[in-house]
């Protein structure tokens, strides 16, 4: 059974940094790409990062460029995101995805995942 597994959200000031973390199993995690996604209230699910199987190539949504850092270790089948110069506007439910094959692809479409964890709150005050 496969399960991905958020922790590390959280309530932090304008300016301030967070590492969320995935853990995964009952699916090999070296062999995918991964996603984190993440969800406002009264907002659609949107794409933040991705990053492909062996963790040297990474995709950031505009926004975060720059600012938000995904990674992975595959050792510990972990998948992370380091958010720095957080803003309010990343507030969300952040979550991380996997696909439904094993594949360096690395969707940006919530469709194109088939795995998703419960989710870690990120709440930035201003």
């Amino acid at each position: 059974q496969v399960q991905l597994v958020e922790s590390g959200g959280g309530l932090v000031q304008a300016g301030g940094s967070l590492r969320v973390s995935c853990a995964n199993s009952g699916r090999t995690f070296s062999a995918s790409a991964m996603g984190w996604f993440r969800q406002a209230p009264g907002k659609e699910r949107e794409f933040v990062a991705g990053i492909t199987p062996d963790g040297y190539t990474s995709v950031y949504e505009d926004s975060v460029k720059g600012r938000f850092t995904v990674s992975r270790d595959n050792r510990k089948n972990m998948l992370y995101l380091q958010m720095n110069s957080l803003k309010p506007e990343d507030t969300a439910r952040y979550y991380c995805a996997a696909p439904p094959v094993y594949s360096a692809y690395i969707g940006t479409r919530s469709y194109e995942y088939t795995y998703w964890g419960q989710g870690t709150q990120v709440t930035v005050s201003s």
